[in-house]
Order: C-alpha cells, then sequence, then structure tokens
C-alpha cells in the first residue's frame, strides 16, 4: 500500500459494519480530536492469527474504563470486527489498529458523557518498525520529555493522549538521525522509547524498567514469560540512567517493533548480542506458531 493513510482502497470497520476506506471519516467537532477522549491497540496479524488478540481487545476495553468512558462491543465482537477487516482486504499478515472514542455529540466542553462512544477497525500491511535495524541494532536519542506519575494520568490506559510527547520525542530523535528516544520517568528512572518496552543484559541476566508509571506492554509480558522458560534471570526493578554504561545488550519490545536490538542509546553502546539474537528469532517463532 502507498499514498497517505487516508486516501487507499479497501475497507475499514466502522460502528458495526465495513465501510470504504476513505468514507471511514468523522465529524471536525467529534470530542476526541479536541479533548483525546480515545484509546487504541495495535496489534499484528501472523499467518491469519492476531497475536494475543484477545488480550488486546480485553485491554481496549480497560483503557477505555480508565478514561471514564464504556466501549458499546464486547471483546467477542471487537474481535469478529479485527478478523472482518482482514478477510474483506484479503490480509493474512498484517498490523491492526483497534480505535474507541468519544464522538460529535450534544456535548463540546472537557465533559461529554452525552456523547456517542464510537469504535473502528483498519488493518494494513506493514513491514518492520525500525526497518533494518533488527541487523544493526537501533539507534537512540535520550529525550527531554518524562513520563508522567500515574497521579497525573491513568499510565495503564493505552490512551491516545500519553503520546503526544512521544512524538515530539520521536521527532527530536529523528532530527539528530536516531530511530527513536529513550524516555526517563518523573523520577529519573529509566522508562521506555516513545513505543516501546526496553530490556537490558549483564552478565547474562536481564533488567528491564519497573512498569508502575507506563505501559505494562502485552510483548513486554510475552518476552519475561520467554525468558524465564528458558530459565534466564529477569530483574523487573528501577534502573538508574548511569547503569546504561554498564549494560552489554539492548533490545525494544512491542506489537510494531517485535523485538528489535538496540546498538546505541546517546552515548552507551551495546553489541547485538547472542541473547538478543535468540529472543529475537524464539519470538518471531512464537507469533507464527
Amino acid at each position: 500500500m502507498s499514498g497517505g493513510y487516508d486516501d487507499r482502497d479497501g475497507k475499514i470497520w466502522l460502528d458495526g459494519q465495513l465501510v470504504e476506506w476513505r468514507g471511514a471519516q468523522v465529524h471536525i467537532l467529534t470530542h476526541a480530536l479536541h479533548y483525546a477522549s480515545s484509546v487504541f491497540e495495535g496489534e499484528r496479524c501472523y499467518g491469519g492469527k492476531i497475536f494475543k488478540g484477545v488480550e488486546h481487545s480485553e485491554r481496549l476495553r480497560r483503557s477505555a474504563e480508565l478514561l471514564d468512558f464504556e466501549i458499546p462491543y464486547s471483546v467477542e465482537e471487537i474481535e469478529a470486527a479485527k478478523y472482518a477487516v482482514l478477510e474483506a482486504n484479503g490480509w493474512s499478515d498484517a498490523y491492526v489498529r483497534a480505535l474507541a472514542w468519544r464522538g460529535a455529540g450534544p456535548d463540546m466542553g472537557v465533559a461529554s458523557l452525552r456523547n456517542p462512544v464510537r469504535l473502528a477497525v483498519a488493518a494494513w500491511e506493514w513491514g518492520s518498525y525500525y526497518g533494518d535495524a533488527k541487523m544493526k541494532g537501533a539507534k537512540l536519542d535520550i529525550a527531554k520529555w518524562k513520563r508522567p506519575s500515574p497521579e497525573t494520568a491513568p499510565s495503564q490506559a493505552k490512551a491516545a493522549g500519553l503520546y503526544m510527547i512521544c512524538t515530539m520525542s520521536k521527532h527530536a530523535a529523528e532530527a539528530k538521525g536516531c530511530s527513536d528516544a529513550l524516555m526517563f520517568d518523573y523520577r529519573g528512572y529509566v522508562a521506555e522509547a516513545t513505543g516501546a518496552n526496553m530490556f537490558f543484559v549483564k552478565d547474562g541476566e536481564v533488567h528491564t524498567p519497573l512498569a508502575d508509571c507506563f505501559l505494562n506492554g502485552i510483548t513486554r509480558q510475552t518476552v519475561i514469560a520467554m525468558l524465564k522458560d528458558k530459565g534466564i534471570t529477569v530483574h523487573e526493578r528501577h534502573i538508574m540512567p548511569e547503569e546504561l554504561e554498564g549494560f552489554e545488550q539492548c533490545w525494544l519490545t512491542g506489537t510494531a517493533a517485535e523485538v528489535t536490538p538496540v546498538g546505541q542509546i546517546g552515548d552507551y553502546n551495546f553489541e547485538v548480542g547472542a541473547l538478543t539474537r535468540d529472543v529475537a528469532e524464539s519470538y518471531e517463532k512464537l507469533v507464527r506458531a
């Protein structure tokens, strides 16, 4: 597929029915456009099967609840919508995006209890999120923006508004020739990249930031379980920035990122080592099993 995401052939599921891609539109006074009252999921379909699709649909509904609205579709209905989109577009390998939001209605201020909640599911064919980084390792900047305290935002919701500083951080990173940016949290601990969780290796053991103020990714949880099954010690803990110098390997995890090695973060360098390659290969086998 080529061209803008608003100008393509295909079908998108919108509020219970498949519509033409170019016709899947919303009004300019949609509440979510003004106040970020929306949540979403990113998923990948491999060989006709969406990896952990039900878990993603469950999280979508939980995210909406954290933003004080209820999606008017069950997990089963959301799953059916995803597969309907894949079938309508003839894809067996694709990225799937489910999005729920407060639409246009009687309210157009901060409060929007009378506005309808809408749901859409789209999909597209999408290759490696970081291009050739899976071979040589991604290069990351260090962002100036920090992940907020859970007392200021619903950090366990996959909410669109929480990605504003991610967009700004990634733009700044790309301007420096980097693929992404490492973000610290409000306390100064290592947190995550703009759209992926982080893992580090030292002396054969794995360390990953404790997900207490950012999203505990489904891919992150999958990889932690995989490492433990392999008998590898995993430390979920707070990581100080100065510790980056002592880590030997690093990788990112996420639905879009899958498992992507990191070769550099700021002035710190990492090898694309045997454990990193093994985790990436094991994850690839798992999602296609």
